[in-house]
């Protein structure tokens, strides 16, 4: 089966989009650049998410290289998310975005 890609597929604000989609993606991108962190402590940094909408963005960030899953063997276990260096690299995007956001979306 022989599928014709879309014509936007090679446009790298396509692609972009497609790997930091999902509506919480930058805030948890946004709040991994700080620090390290536990699911809970994500969870109650990220102001509006909830449980299953946090197990799948990070899911889906993990899938595509912006966030490490990293699990400790210990009982109860420790799991701690970080950025990859391909999240860090969005770091100088994301505070932009953040500038321009103060600048023209005061409330």
């Amino acid at each position: 089966m022989n599928e014709k890609k879309s014509k936007f597929t090679d446009c790298p604000i396509t692609r972009t989009a497609e790997v930091l989609g999902g509506k919480w993606s930058l805030p948890i991108i946004f709040a991994l650049m700080k620090e390290t962190s536990r699911f809970k402590e994500l969870e109650r940094k990220i102001e509006g998410i909830n449980t299953r909408m946090l197990v799948k963005e990070l899911k889906q960030l993990e899938e595509n290289g912006i966030v490490l899953r990293k699990v400790y063997a210990e009982v109860p276990p420790k799991v701690e998310y970080s950025l990859t260096e391909k999240g860090k690299a969005l770091k100088s995007v994301l505070v932009e975005m953040k500038n321009w956001g103060n600048q023209f979306l005061t409330v």
